[in-house]
């Protein structure tokens, strides 16, 4: 048998390079499979970095993404609940059980990734004003009539006990 030349190896790693980006491009969950099992085998040459990479930045925004959605839900429910009076002897059971809903998976999500809360903190005040926007919208309440910072902080958020003070004849 022959050794294998530093040129030929570098071809091979290459050819196998080219097919992660094939297999990454064509069927994403083979690709998962496949990079796991490079990773556990420990065939660094057989890993596609860049889309590694990528992914793995996709997953933390997923995170992320999934805690604004989830905020904006919640803040939406609580504008409703507070403000929204006309329709609240209908609608309330509804707008506490997403509300509770929200904060569990919120609570979920916080536990398993503590490393979010700092960026709780830091988009509370751009998804409570979207959820103002988008509560003025559905309900036809004019959006003056939010307060302008956060109807709760991160504690009363989570706190399945806290519901806000309902304001009559919004």
């Amino acid at each position: 048998m022959s050794a294998i030349t530093a040129q030929e190896q570098e071809a091979q790693m290459l050819d196998t390079a080219q097919i992660a980006t094939q297999v990454h491009d064509l069927d994403f969950y083979q690709w998962v499979q496949t990079t796991i099992e490079n990773i556990q085998r420990g065939a660094i040459a057989a890993i596609d970095w860049d889309y590694l990479v990528e992914e793995l930045q996709d997953l933390g925004n997923e995170q992320k993404n999934q805690l604004e959605s989830r905020l904006l839900v919640l803040y939406e429910h609580l504008l409703k609940l507070t403000y929204w009076s006309q329709e609240r002897d209908y609608n309330q059971r509804g707008w506490r059980a997403t509300i509770l809903e929200q904060r569990k998976q919120l609570k979920r999500l916080l536990n398993r990734s503590p490393s979010l809360k700092p960026y709780f903190q830091e988009v509370a005040q751009e998804i409570y004003d979207d959820a103002c926007q988008i509560t003025s919208v559905k309900t036809g309440l004019n959006a003056n009539l939010f307060p302008p910072s956060p109807i709760a902080n991160i504690e009363q958020v989570l706190n399945e006990d806290w519901l806000p003070e309902l304001k009559e004849d919004c």
